[in-house]
């Protein structure tokens, strides 16, 4: 097990490494042909920051483990709001301003609503996984216009800030996005590796490990550009990490991994994991429309979230035990 353990921990490092360097590409390339900085920001960094989940879902189910695959994606947005965001607003309480992000909070709401109803009958076939993908185009084709509507935004500013803090000649930027996509997969190979053989000598399910160890692993990219857009004051940019990469997750990440693999998750994931990332989302939804501190995040909020996400890992832990008895 001693190598499945460092197969995962170098995976995992690898893969938030090579994500950033695969996001900074692919901003610096799109930024080069001249694309408006809030569709890089809500599209090209919405998609790399969710390439890790992504690779590794779409590798999991493709090897026939599906539990990892919806494990990642739905443990990495409970993740996202209840560690992340939790964690970040503890540091420094999070103001809401961008109108673009109040108009997505809405739409994650609903999203999540659908990844519930798809399954409800314990199923997500290939007909769910590609309604999932049809889904995930109409909400990114939405997201465009409404960005391209509003390019006085705040969040426009502050993506134009981001992008201006990492200059790349465009041929840097392309090695840049090689390197980064190669080694996205070379990285999430071993993840799963990792992940597969560990959860087999502890006697524990794939889900299990892809809802813990993987998730965390996964949405490190998403903590660690929260904190950076905090410490800098960009408190609508940490918000649209979490909420782009929570929207990628339910519809594309999930999408991609069913059309690969059909699941037929067990009991537990309506009735423990989507009961909480269905309370988070609707926790976010209500922070981001003011209540109950005026759109913001509070300290006493964020140490709420961190709670929450204590305790649903406890959750998961004395199920293992149990199960184990």
């Amino acid at each position: 097990m001693t190598l499945a353990i460092l197969a995962l921990v170098i995976g995992l490092a690898l893969l938030v490494w090579s994500a950033d360097l695969f996001v900074d590409g692919a901003a610096a390339v799109a930024r080069h042909f001249g694309m408006p900085s809030l569709l890089i920001g809500m599209v090209i960094i919405g998609f790399g920051t969710s390439a890790p989940e992504m690779v590794v879902s779409a590798l999991a189910a493709s090897q026939g483990n599906p539990g990892i695959a919806l494990g990642n994606a739905y443990g990495s947005n409970i993740t996202n709001i209840a560690l992340i965001l939790g964690f970040t607003a503890l540091v420094s309480p999070i103001t809401v301003h961008s109108q673009v992000l109040r108009k997505e909070l809405p739409v994650l709401t609903l999203v999540t609503g659908l990844a519930v109803a798809l399954l409800w009958d314990q199923e997500l076939s290939r007909l769910d996984a590609w309604g999932l993908l049809i889904v995930f185009a109409g909400v990114m084709w939405w997201s465009i216009f409404q960005g391209l509507r509003g390019r006085g935004d705040v969040l426009a500013g502050e993506f134009e800030q981001e992008l201006e803090s990492h200059p790349m000649t465009l041929r840097r930027a392309l090695l840049a996005l090689g390197i980064g996509l190669v080694l996205l997969i070379l990285s999430s190979r071993g993840v799963v590796w990792g992940a597969v053989e560990i959860a087999h000598a502890l006697g524990v399910s794939d889900l299990i490990i892809g809802l813990t160890i993987v998730a965390i692993g996964t949405s490190l990219p998403e903590l660690a550009s929260s904190l950076i857009a905090i410490r800098k004051g960009e408190h609508d940019l940490a918000v649209g990490n979490v909420i782009g990469s929570n929207l990628f997750n339910t519809l594309a990440v999930v999408g991609i991994a069913g059309a690969i693999h059909p699941m037929t998750p067990p009991p537990e994931v309506l009735s423990r994991d989507m009961l909480v990332m269905g309370a988070l989302t609707l926790s976010l939804f209500a922070f981001g429309y003011g209540l109950p501190d005026g759109g913001r995040i509070s300290r006493p909020a964020g140490g709420l979230l961190v709670t929450v996400f204590a305790g649903y890992t406890g959750w998961l832990a004395y199920t293992v035990i149990a199960a184990q008895a």
